[in-house]
């Protein structure tokens, strides 16, 4: 039989507490949001309290023996973490709040006590309410049961139940008394409650014990190389991996007590992103793959770990995370990618292009040192090929790593913009944009990047949306949002229209070339009106230069209200691919 990549240890709940107490094992869950609600914390205590199991826990040995390296939380641990929790996390986090009377940060970010009530009289746990806290037969918190003489415990239980009995001409029996003492000594006696973990070995990678997760955990989420850094990071520097949770809930919702936020309604990117960004700019790596070793201290070349070199490449990682959760530098990207004509997240096809875009960005700003004007528009021109080329979409981390090699090796300003223009020369070439890009906007596929970088060239060119006097810019930027977003897709050719002369498959009627932007107004009212009556109706609101205009820039070609639909859509594709190029131009300064 093959060496297993495990051992089974017995634990009881007091020494899983004692050892997270003194540093041994690495809970990070205590300075990340708490998901778990109070009732589910109840339920728990409840099993354990009847005695039914409540599943093991799933531990890997990270290898750490230097002690003084910074751990979980703010106070300072007797030794580094040598376990980590893979399995369990919450429900680890649960009975050391609870038994330690320790907050835990809510994903609102609020520090909050896990409260839960007991009564010895019946053995029944409770989320404590208004209820619990008038009933005398309640123990409104069992976290200060755990924390002092059960034998005062039980005293002073049976005084405060007698008096209110008192009060309402009854008394304790002592059959109760009896109840009550083996109902609170069982629950204080909860501290010796049995439990098993599996500890993977240092010799299991982080492949191995994303695979073991999963295998043994039907309901997980498989983890990534993203989850095993962020892990690192709860252990040996968690106010990063903290800062980055805080900076992704403030990108979408104001942080309390108002001043400079990162909110906006371009990008909300998760934690697991901005990793993505500070990894790219600290070490100019587009895979995750090595980052996880690299910054365990390992040297690529000897497989050999260092606290020394761990410490060195953390130190990189933190210097990064500075720029990256900057809020001027990501200010003024957001700016960029307004620049470029993305306004909203919702017309974005590919958040991955705008991870990189951030790091050419930040890599430009602040080791090149580019022209802030001429850095803005070449990060512009890359972010909307990237966009419109899917240049992200399909093995993305290859793709980063790629291009981050690309950069130059000196920090010459001329040279990084030169290198990021040849490459989109290279991508957007004249049969690029007369051939291939009106294929690409031959889909119904609602998310399709082409189509999303002909509302980018809508913006960028100051079009108008279609029988309206508003520019697109201005619809896509509302003052205030209401129950209905201020621009519809409307379907030139409506739907219903096509049924009748049974044109009836999604991937017909959906076409992207079947797509115009129009306020919603406009959108319901012409509802299944054929092109050839509603047109000249909206028609007759503007002058025959607008109508121009209008035609152009929503790539109507002449009469196309009473073509047939397939010689329209064949007919408006490379006239929407003469716009997303003229939008591009607006960008180049061509």
């Amino acid at each position: 039989m093959s060496d297993t990549l495990f051992k089974e240890v017995h634990y009881s709940l007091g020494g899983l507490i004692h050892d997270i107490g003194l540093g041994r094992i690495g809970l990070p869950d205590i300075q990340r949001p708490f998901v778990w609600p109070n009732a589910k914390v109840r339920d728990l205590f409840d099993s354990m309290y009847k005695g039914y199991p409540v599943g093991y826990f799933l531990f890997w040995q990270t290898g750490a023996e230097d002690t003084g390296s910074k751990v979980i939380g703010a106070e300072a641990k007797q030794k580094a973490p040598s376990l980590l929790i893979v399995d369990g996390q919450q429900r680890l986090t649960s009975l050391y709040a609870v038994l330690r009377k320790e907050a835990v940060l809510r994903d609102n970010f609020e520090h909050e006590f896990i409260r839960i009530a007991f009564s010895p009289l019946d053995g029944s746990f409770a989320v404590p309410d208004a209820t619990t806290e008038k009933k005398p037969e309640f123990i409104p918190d069992i976290s200060e049961v755990f924390g002092r003489s059960t034998h005062k415990t039980i005293r002073d239980y049976i005084e405060r139940l007698s008096a209110a009995r008192a009060a309402a001409g009854k008394e304790v029996t002592d059959d109760e008394e009896d109840g009550i003492s083996n109902a609170i000594e069982r629950l204080t006696g909860l501290a010796n409650y049995p439990f098993i973990a599996l500890e993977l070995t240092q010799s299991a990678n982080e492949e191995q014990v994303a695979d073991v997760f999963v295998r043994i955990n039907s309901e997980g989420k498989k983890l990534n190389q993203s989850d095993f850094i962020l892990t690192l990071m709860s252990v040996f520097w968690d106010t990063g991996r903290t800062d980055l949770e805080r900076f992704s809930i403030g990108t979408r919702r104001p942080i309390p007590g108002g001043g400079a936020s990162p909110l906006n309604p371009i990008f909300q990117p998760e934690p697991d992103q901005l990793l993505r960004v500070d990894v790219g700019v600290a070490f100019r790596r587009g895979r995750l793959e090595h980052v996880y070793s690299i910054l365990r201290g390992k040297d690529l070349r000897t497989g050999e770990f260092s606290a020394g070199r761990r410490t060195e490449q953390f130190e990189k990682l933190r210097e990064a995370q500075g720029r990256v959760l900057n809020l001027t530098h990501w200010a003024d990207f957001l700016n960029v990618v307004r620049y470029a004509g993305y306004r909203n997240l919702r017309y974005i096809s590919s958040e991955g292009a705008l991870l990189f875009a951030y790091q050419l960005y930040l890599i430009g700003r602040t080791e090149f040192g580019v022209e802030p004007f001429v850095l803005k528009q070449t990060v512009a021109r890359w972010l909307f090929m990237s966009l419109l080329t899917g240049r992200y979409t399909s093995s993305p981390e290859s793709r980063y790593e790629q291009d981050l090699a690309l950069l130059p090796q000196t920090n010459d300003p001329d040279a990084f913009v030169k290198v990021l223009i040849d490459v989109e020369v290279a991508t957007l070439t004249n049969d690029f944009w007369t051939q291939a890009l009106p294929l690409e906007l031959s889909t119904s596929a609602s998310r399709s990047p082409s189509l999303f970088a002909y509302y980018a060239a809508l913006v960028l060119c100051d079009a108008k949306a279609l029988f309206s006097k508003s520019k697109v810019a201005d619809l896509l930027d509302p003052p205030a949002i209401g129950n209905k977003k201020p621009l519809e897709r409307h379907h030139l050719f409506p739907k219903r229209f096509l049924h009748k002369i049974e044109i009836t498959e999604l991937r017909d009627t959906n076409q992207i070339a079947n797509y115009a932007l129009v306020e919603w107004d406009d959108n319901i009212a012409i509802s299944d009106i054929p092109p050839s009556t509603y047109w000249p109706k909206y028609a007759g609101r503007f002058s025959d230069a607008e109508l121009i205009d209008m035609r152009r820039w929503h790539g109507l070609p002449e009469g196309w209200e009473t073509m047939d639909y397939q010689s329209f859509l064949q007919a408006r594709r490379p006239l929407m691919a003469q716009v997303i190029r003229a939008g591009h131009a607006r960008l180049t300064g061509a």
